[in-house]
């Protein structure tokens, strides 16, 4: 695991491989450590670089007043110390608003994007009532033991189908979460209304979405598809919101066909 101090804080992250660079946003209550089979597989073909958002993982908690344009802000800092030139990046849930904010502001820096069970802000994707029915819920796990927390999100993020062994593995990951890092996270994609950006995507952009995603579900992906112009939606049959973590071949074979025809 590597790290960088960008914009006073310390950002860890995992890089792996040579070519194009591929850049890998984690989704909340998670870490760069999901990743590890894209990771494995996908440095093949790309430069990839998985970082911890701040809060999350080794990287440090942000102040209190953080919000989706810092998160990109501090993306952009990390990509320019790494010196990667044009990335494409992939985002999931969380990660997935936060590539659309990072276009937003950097519309010159991403080569493509990728959207995971993405949303476009929790503001920009979701009724009022349901935003903050998670924000009440969010603030209240914070302050839960970890089991607890894990227990409440996991039946949310799987397909019935998803073998044990893969739902555990995420749990794992899932238990080391920050609490000050949920709280600021939560707030900032809860206030994320990232609509007016998505007419002006004019990158190449993959959607990717869980026929039985629960967290994201088929309007939130077909709202997005009908925004970004030119934009690829493929939805996985059988699938919930952790399409690359229940689906990972397929996930690898769209995303690796997708970047390569994508230049």
């Amino acid at each position: 695991m590597e790290s960088v101090e960008v914009r006073g804080l310390k950002i860890a992250f995992q890089r792996k491989g040579a070519g194009p660079a591929l850049v890998l946003l984690h989704g909340a209550v998670s870490d760069s450590r999901e990743w590890h089979r894209q990771i494995d597989s996908l440095s093949e073909d790309f430069t990839v670089v998985a970082w911890d958002a701040p809060g999350c993982g080794r990287s440090s908690d942000p102040p209190e007043t953080f919000r989706l344009p810092d998160y990109a802000d501090c993306l952009a800092g990390l990509i320019e110390k790494l010196e990667l030139e044009r990335p494409c990046v992939l985002g999931l849930s969380f990660g997935g608003g936060l590539a659309i904010e990072f276009f937003g502001r950097y519309p010159h820096v991403p080569r493509a994007l990728v959207l995971a069970s993405a949303y476009a802000g929790w503001a920009g994707s979701l009724p009022a009532d349901e935003v903050q029915r998670r924000v009440e819920g969010g603030m209240r796990q914070s302050e839960m033991p970890a089991w607890q927390v894990v227990s409440e999100w996991i039946p949310t993020l799987f397909s019935q189908d998803t073998p044990l062994e893969v739902v555990a593995e995420t749990a794992a990951i899932m238990s080391d979460f920050h609490p000050a890092g949920v709280r600021v996270m939560l707030q900032a994609f809860a206030e994320a209304d990232l609509r007016e950006v998505l007419p002006r995507i004019d990158v190449p952009t993959l959607l990717v979405y869980g026929q039985k995603d629960k967290r994201a579900p088929l309007p939130v992906a077909e709202e997005l598809h009908a925004a970004i112009p030119g934009s690829r939606l493929v939805i996985f049959p059988d699938v919930g919101h952790m399409t690359h973590v229940e689906a990972p071949q397929r996930f690898e074979s769209e995303v690796r066909a997708f970047l390569t025809s994508a230049g």
